[in-house]
C-alpha cells in the first residue's frame, strides 16, 4: 500500500456502487469503503490515519448522508466532505449543506471523468487546509511559547507550575489514547497560570504552598479564570484553548466514542492542577493519588485511574534525578528543584523546562546563585 497517496473513504449501502467507485479511484488513491454511516464512523475511530476526502451516499439506512457527514465534520474537521445522491430532495440537500458543510455534490450515476475531477479538487482543498492549519498552529504555538518563556522569567513560581501541569496533562492525554497533536491542550496548560501574574507575591506563595488565604485573597483567586479568558480573548484561533480553560471546574464523564473536547481538556487540567497543588503542599505522589481518589464525584473514575497509572511511583516508569553543574544545563532539561539566588530569590521553579532564554538569564546570575549545581530529571532507560 502506497502511504504517499491520499487516503479516501467512500460510504454507500449499495455494494455495486462501492465497487464502481473503487474501480475508478484506486489508481490514484488509497480507497477505503464502508456500507453505512455507523460502520464508517467505527472505521474512522479505529484508523490511525485521517482521511483526505470522505464521499457519502445521501439515502442510507440507520444514518443518512447529512447526519453522517455532520459527524465526520466534528471528528475530522480537516477532511473534505462530498455527497453522492440519486435523489433531488431539496430539504435533504439543504440539511447536508448546513450540517456537514459539503464541498461538492455528485449525482448518480456519476461519470468517471466527473468523479475523478471532483476528487482531484477535494484532495487539493485538503492539502491547502492542512498546510494552512499546520503553519498557523506552528506560528501560534511558537508565539505562545515565547510569551510564556518571557513571563517565566518575570514570575518563575507561576510558570514553573504551568510547566508541571503541562507535563501531567499531556502524559494523561497520551495514556487515554487521545494525545496525538492536541495542540490546544498543550497551549491551555501553558497559559493556565497566566492571570496569576496579577497576584501579589505573598498571595501567590500562599496559593501554591498551601498557606491560608484571607477573604480578600480568596476573592482575587476566584477572579483569575475570568481574567485569563479576558486576556486571551483578543488572540485569533484561541477559542478552543479558552473553552478548555473555562471548563476546568465542569463535571465530565469520559467516553472514548463521544469526546467533548473542551470539557475533556478542562477535566484533564483539573486533575493535573489538583495533583500539583497537593504535591506542593508536601504530600508524596502515592498519598496525593489516595487523596484524589477519596474525593468522590470530583473526578471521572476512568481518567483518574489512567492518571494513577502514570504517576503512581510503584507502577509508573520513573525518572531518575541527577545533580549536575548549572553550567552544563541544556535546553529541554527539566528542573527537579528550585534555583535561587544567594539572597533566596526564586529564579526558576521545580518543573521548569530549560530554554535558551532561561540559560542566558541564568548565566547572568551565575555569580550570585545559591549553589553551583542543580538537580534535573533524567528519564530512566
Amino acid at each position: 500500500m502506497n502511504q504517499d497517496r491520499p487516503h479516501i473513504l467512500c460510504v454507500d449501502d449499495e455494494p455495486r456502487v462501492l465497487e464502481g467507485l473503487k474501480l475508478h479511484l484506486h489508481r490514484h488513491y488509497e480507497v477505503h469503503t464502508a456500507a453505512g454511516g455507523p460502520q464508517a464512523l467505527e472505521l474512522i475511530q479505529n484508523e490511525e490515519r485521517s482521511f483526505a476526502v470522505v464521499l457519502s451516499d445521501m439515502r442510507m439506512p440507520e444514518m443518512d448522508g447529512a447526519a453522517f457527514l455532520s459527524q465526520v465534520r466534528q471528528r475530522l474537521p480537516d477532511t473534505v466532505r462530498m455527497l453522492l445522491t440519486g435523489q433531488a430532495d431539496i430539504e435533504s440537500t439543504i440539511a447536508a449543506v448546513n450540517e456537514g458543510q459539503i464541498f461538492r455534490f455528485l449525482t448518480k450515476p456519476c461519470p468517471p471523468k466527473t468523479l475523478l475531477a471532483a476528487f482531484e479538487a477535494a484532495t487539493e482543498q485538503h492539502r491547502l487546509i492542512t498546510a494552512e492549519r499546520v503553519l498557523l498552529e506552528q506560528t501560534l504555538r511558537g508565539t505562545i511559547k515565547t510569551l510564556t518563556d518571557i513571563l517565566a522569567l518575570a514570575n518563575p513560581t507561576a510558570f514553573g507550575r504551568a510547566n508541571r501541569i503541562r507535563r501531567h496533562a499531556t502524559d494523561l492525554a497520551k495514556q487515554l489514547g487521545i494525545g496525538q497533536d492536541w495542540w490546544q491542550l498543550d497551549v491551555a496548560a501553558m497559559l493556565s497560570q497566566l492571570s496569576c501574574i496579577t497576584l501579589p507575591p505573598d498571595t501567590l506563595d500562599k496559593l501554591y504552598q498551601g498557606g491560608v488565604l484571607s477573604e480578600a485573597e480568596q476573592a482575587m483567586v476566584k477572579r483569575l479564570p475570568a481574567m485569563t479568558s479576558q486576556l486571551l480573548s483578543g488572540i485569533p484561533r484561541l477559542d478552543p484553548v479558552i473553552a478548555i480553560l473555562n471548563h476546568q471546574d465542569s463535571p465530565y464523564q469520559f467516553d472514548s466514542k463521544a469526546l467533548d473536547w473542551p470539557r475533556l481538556g478542562g477535566h484533564i487540567l483539573h486533575i493535573a492542577g489538583d495533583f500539583d497543588t497537593l504535591i506542593n503542599h508536601g504530600y508524596s505522589a502515592e498519598t496525593t493519588l489516595n487523596i484524589l481518589q477519596t474525593r468522590i464525584g470530583q473526578y471521572d473514575p476512568t481518567m483518574l485511574a489512567a492518571f494513577a497509572i502514570i504517576r503512581n511511583p510503584n507502577t509508573a516508569r520513573r525518572n531518575a534525578i541527577k545533580e549536575i553543574s548549572i553550567l552544563t544545563l541544556k535546553p529541554g532539561m527539566v528542573l527537579a528543584e528550585d534555583i535561587r539566588s544567594a539572597g533566596g530569590a526564586l529564579l526558576s521553579a521545580r518543573g521548569h523546562e530549560i530554554t535558551d532564554s532561561f540559560l542566558t538569564r541564568l548565566y547572568n546570575f551565575q555569580a550570585s546563585l545559591q549553589k553551583s549545581t542543580v538537580k534535573v530529571l533524567s528519564p530512566s532507560e
